[in-house]
């Protein structure tokens, strides 16, 4: 008579780190193999740590059927991004994993595939965290550390009147991806354009190569995550002044730019992860070299003024009003 197989005995918590965890902190000698509570961090003479937490939640941040792999990917990028925001080089992170038991070892296995893959990437190692299980959702948070020089990090605070108005990338591909992604799209764009908006909203490109070359040349500077117009109005609040963005002057991916009736969400949607600062103008040659050197585009979209507030006008110098400046969890 034969009997059914034996399931495999589950890994519990610490057979899960020592399988899927401990290998992406083996280069890092003050990780300790996880097998303590807390790591350590050696910073150089000369040198601070910038530190920055994201957390991530299933059907807020990613879709239910996201792959393992991108989920973990974008987790990762979100937190370099805000690091090349303050122009700091990646050094490693922290995570924490708050998971059902529905998902198992297959799920975690594509997870850790993907935080490996960044890894190798971007020159980053696993320090430490924590594992828990949750009823749900599924729940995210990573830590990052990276480095900058005293003096050389660049704030939001520090924009002037006179300054332009300066953002990488395109904008806009992000909240559009996840429309994109929840088939909102479907027979309004080519299914060429629905995948690259999709794929530019499950992974973000941080600008790590961009950010720390422009320390001593940005004024202000953070990453667009809740929506151009609101992050720069973070920026004009915390500095004391206001920003003027011109629409037309936005750039725009050909995928976006095919869609010229979501012009407001361009402006307002989140999840772009492109850098947005200021900088006077006697330094924009400056800036240009350094986009250039690190292959990212950038682009003049506005300027700063005295006052507050951010206004975006149209090509021909008209206020366009928009229903709200950005995502608010609350």
């Amino acid at each position: 008579m034969k009997h059914p197989a034996a399931k495999p005995a589950a890994l519990g918590e610490f057979g899960r780190i020592a399988r899927y965890f401990a290998p992406l902190a083996a280069a890092a000698p003050g990780a300790l193999g996880l097998t303590d509570d807390a790591a350590l961090i050696d910073c150089s003479p000369g040198e601070r740590l910038v530190v920055t937490v994201d957390a991530m939640v299933e059907g807020v941040h990613f879709l239910p059927d996201d792959p393992p792999d991108l989920v973990a990917r974008k987790l990762v990028r979100v937190n370099l991004s805000d690091l090349a925001a303050m122009a700091a080089r990646p050094v490693g992170y922290f995570l924490t994993t708050a998971l059902p038991k529905s998902h198992g070892d297959d799920w975690l296995a594509g997870f850790a595939a993907g935080l490996a893959q960044d890894q190798a990437e971007f020159g980053i190692t696993l320090l430490g965290g924590d594992s828990v299980s949750t009823p749900g959702p599924v729940t995210l948070t990573l830590t990052a550390f990276g480095r900058v020089p005293v003096g050389g990090e660049v704030r939001r605070a520090g924009a002037r009147a006179g300054d332009l108005v300066f953002v990488s990338g395109t904008i806009g591909d992000g909240a559009l991806g996840l429309d994109a992604a929840q088939g909102k799209l479907d027979g309004v764009l080519a299914p060429a354009d629905i995948a690259f908006l999709a794929d530019r909203y499950r992974l973000p490109r941080p600008r790590v190569g961009l950010g720390p070359r422009l320390s001593g040349l940005a004024s202000a500077m953070m990453d667009i995550s809740d929506g151009l117009a609101g992050d720069l109005g973070h920026i004009c609040e915390v500095s004391g002044v206001s920003g003027v963005i011109e629409a037309t002057r936005v750039p725009l991916s050909a995928a976006a730019a095919k869609l010229p009736d979501r012009l407001a969400t361009v402006l307002t949607g989140g999840d772009d992860y492109e850098l947005l600062f200021t900088a006077a103008s006697d330094h924009q040659p400056a800036i240009q070299a350094a986009a250039d050197t690190a292959g990212v585009p950038v682009a003049v979209i506005g300027r700063i003024e005295a006052g507050q507030g951010v206004c975006v006008r149209d090509a021909a110098g008209a206020d366009i009003v928009l229903d709200g400046v950005g995502w608010r969890h609350f």
